[in-house]
Order: C-alpha cells, then structure tokens, then sequence
C-alpha cells in the first residue's frame, strides 16, 4: 500500500489537476480551446481540498487502496491550515471515496452507484440559494428537534467547541466559517438520524460558497451576534427544547441570508 502525493506547488500555493489551477485565494482558471478564462468564485479552502484529492481518486491518480498522505502534511502540501484539512477528510469519508484503515485514510474505489450519488452532490450546487435555504431550513430544523431528545453528549460537545472558536477574539471569516460548519454539522449529528447527517454534509457543501461570501463582507459585531444566536440554539437543544431548538434555528438561518444575500421571505415557510 503506498502514499500518493497530492500534485500542490509549495511555492505558489496553487494546486493544479486535470487541466483546471486553482489558487489558495480560491480563483479558477479553465482553458479552453487554448483560452484561459477567469471565474469569480471563491470557495471555501476545505472545499478545495476536497475537490482535488476527489479529483486525484476519481481519475485513477490515486488508486484504491493508496493512503492519503498524514493531515499534517496535506496541509503543508496545500497551504491550509489543519483544520481545513480536517473538514475535507470529513466530506470524503461521508461520500465513501476515503475509509479508515487503522490509523490511515485509503483511496476507495467508486463504484457506479457512488459516482452517480457525486454527480447528484454537484448538481445540488447548481440549485437556487432560495432552494437551498429552504431545503436547509426544513432539513435541520428536524434534526434539531430529534438531538433535542436525544442528548449526544459527545456531538453536542462538540458543537460546543466549534461555538467556542466563533466566540475567539480576532477570528476570521475563514475561521469563523469553518467553526460554523461544524457546528450545524455536528447538531445534525446529534439526531442519531445517518440520513440526515449525510444530505447536511451536502447541502453544506452545496452552501459553503455562499456562506462565506457572506461572511467576509461582515464586521465583528455581527460575528459575534451570529455566535450568540450559535449559543440559544445549542443551549435550547441542551435543554430538551425540541420545539424552541427548531424555531431559532430557521429564524438563524433565514434571517442571515435574507439580510446578507437577499433570500426572499418565502424562504422563512
């Protein structure tokens, strides 16, 4: 079983596959038909990640069984920090194209039903936001309720530590993101419901562009006033309260993307 090295240039930071360069800055150069045009898109670094060791997999530039280099180095190789690391694994563990095998991450074979189930994430990111949101809103608003009852100590600690990271001061949007993204994850996590924590992890990923666009255009003042709605909606769930649990969450939700993004208040039903 070998270690596949992901292609990354250390020196500029850009990762570069399949005739795409993306740059740490999150730019997209495509060329076609000896043309390169730039797309304005700035995805968040996990995201990235994510993409190009997909990328590596799917194309057989890292074949089945071929462990993933150790977190500490794929976030040298790629310029990121481990956290983001971190939170790619995650998403590639929840598609199935990486296992654990002891203490290593291996490349999984796709079998056509699983790249069939990828083609169907991608096209969950072509959807409207107002789509999203709304999907996100009926999604989540269920999962809290059910975490509600359940009381999983260990997923809801862990939303706990990630609100913690929100609430550290001078953090940045990128920070703030990421620590955003588990939260949610993890209280999905917490119903006990698989099928619910797997579309999340998809709809979050169909969502990340959009969330952290939004993100960077906020001050402090309003990160912290997100960290505090974070707060009431993990302690109503901490308290059993199913009902007040779901009805902050699609406040939260509707209410930053109306105000940052422009979602229509049909979103809210």
């Amino acid at each position: 079983m070998g270690v596949t090295s992901i292609g990354v240039s250390t020196n500029d930071r850009s990762i570069v596959s399949a005739g795409l360069t993306i740059s740490q800055s999150g730019s997209l150069s495509v060329m076609v038909s000896g043309r390169t045009f730039q797309a304005v898109v700035r995805n968040p670094l996990y995201l990235q990640v994510a993409e190009r060791i997909r990328e590596a997999i799917l194309s057989g530039g890292m074949p089945p069984g071929d462990a993933l280099p150790p977190e500490r180095e794929l976030a040298e190789q790629f310029g990121v920090s481990r956290a983001s690391v971190r939170e790619a694994l995650r998403a590639l563990q929840a598609q199935g194209l990486v296992v654990g095998r002891g203490k290593a991450l291996v490349a999984r074979a796709a079998s056509g039903l699983l790249s069939e189930a990828l083609t169907h994430v991608v096209r969950l990111r072509l959807a409207s936001l107002e789509d999203l949101v709304d999907l996100r809103c009926v999604l989540e608003a269920a999962a809290l309720e059910r975490a509600a009852r359940r009381a999983d100590r260990t997923h809801l600690e862990a939303a706990r530590a990630a609100l913690e990271e929100m609430r550290r001061p001078g953090v940045t949007a990128e920070s703030f993101h990421e620590a955003d993204v588990r939260f949610h994850v993890e209280l999905v996590a917490a119903s006990g419901n698989r099928a619910m924590h797997l579309v999340m992890l998809a709809l979050r990923d169909a969502m990340a562009r959009h969330l952290l666009d939004a993100l960077g255009t906020e001050g402090p003042g309003v990160l912290q006033r997100l960290a505090d709605e974070h707060a009431t909606m993990l302690d109503a769930v901490e308290r059993g309260d199913a009902a007040g649990a779901a009805a902050l969450l699609r406040e939260h939700i509707v209410g930053f993307y109306r105000a940052s993004v422009s979602v229509p208040a049909e979103a809210a039903r």
